[in-house]
């Protein structure tokens, strides 16, 4: 099956130049500047099936939204090639428009002062949908996001929540096959996000829509996405699926064990397992890690329980946080293609 999106060594440079301190310096740059060429996205590659919703990554200034900002034409690739739903964004840009949905987290497609109502009227206009389609959505849309509320006030009186959920609302309007998603849990509470994750996972269900999900809160890529793609100064180190990640650069298991007794505590301090660290966390909590090449969790447990008695024992997984920071301060890892 052909991708949705295929995304072919694209590459996008931006002219700047250093300005100078103070006052003859601002002078000095009417006449001569200092121009330098910055390279954002650096000859990514990369292809989405139809129905997946993928999680895009990386720390601020990476290049995650100007390749965002590419894919839906909004800014035009200085080299290679992008073809989504069967257009080039820039160069078809009304024609693709027409198909794609957008969420820009810090930015509304919303009429400012204007009741929510009134901007789907014309979204609906804008985009063709039927008046049968048109009552279905609003009737999901209030279900899950519970917009009902809202729809007869004006975006600037809704707080951040209420107006994000009117945002990707109207983002799944015309029922686009392929949406992006930049940033659209940012600054909302537990309930809200839950609530907008409810509501793209039940509309990728339903309608098998493509979503590309760029986010800092890793708990919504967890949540929403199987495949994820790491960028950091603009190149891609990362494309595969999460756990293919974790079991990557997860190279150490660990186990929270609480002891039954202060007797207990003092011989699971004198037990030696060879790779085996026992770090105490309270009187009778400790924590254990060991290289998972050397053991498995399952061996490391029946030793503990044949040694010493314990109250509880728990297996800790290494969070998507711990994984990605790790890349970030300079983890090596080599770039991954599908």
């Amino acid at each position: 099956m052909p991708g949705i999106v295929e995304v072919d060594d694209l590459v996008k440079e931006f002219r700047t130049f250093d300005r100078r301190e103070g006052l003859t310096g601002a002078i000095a740059d009417l006449f001569h500047r200092h121009y330098r060429t910055v390279r954002a996205v650096n000859r990514i590659t990369f292809e989405i099936r139809p129905g997946e919703m993928v999680g895009y990554i990386g720390p601020n200034g990476a290049g995650k939204s100007t390749t965002i900002k590419m894919l839906t034409g909004i800014l035009v690739p200085t080299a290679g090639a992008v073809f989504a739903n069967g257009y080039i964004p820039w160069k078809h840009r009304t024609a693709y428009t027409k198909t794609i949905g957008v969420v820009f987290g810090q930015r509304t497609q919303l009429w400012w002062d204007i009741a929510v109502v009134e901007s789907f009227r014309l979204l609906k206009r804008i985009y063709d949908v039927s008046d049968a389609d048109y009552r279905a959505r609003m009737k999901q849309f209030d279900e899950i996001l519970e917009l009902g509320r809202y729809l007869h006030t004006p975006v600037r009186k809704l707080s951040l929540g209420e107006r994000m959920r009117c945002d990707v609302a109207a983002a799944m309007l015309h029922n686009p096959p392929l949406v992006f998603l930049d940033e659209p849990t940012i600054g909302l509470d537990i309930v809200a996000k839950e609530n907008i994750r409810t509501f793209l996972h039940e509309v990728n269900r339903r309608y098998g829509t493509t979503m590309l999900l760029t986010t800092h809160d890793l708990s919504d890529i967890e949540e929403l996405c199987q495949r994820l793609m790491i960028i950091d100064h603009g190149s891609l180190l990362f494309d595969g699926r999460l756990q293919e990640l974790k079991d990557r650069l997860w190279q150490e298991s660990a186990l929270r064990v609480e002891l039954k007794d202060q007797e207990q505590a003092a011989r699971l301090e004198a037990l030696h397992i060879p790779d085996v660290v026992c770090d105490r966390i309270d009187k009778l909590t400790y924590r254990l890690h060991f290289p998972r090449e050397s053991w498995s969790t399952a061996e490391v447990i029946r030793q503990i329980v044949n040694a010493v008695e314990v109250r509880d024992i728990a297996i800790e997984e290494q969070s998507i946080e711990e994984v990605v920071r790790r890349i970030y301060l300079g983890e090596e890892l080599k770039q991954w293609s599908r």
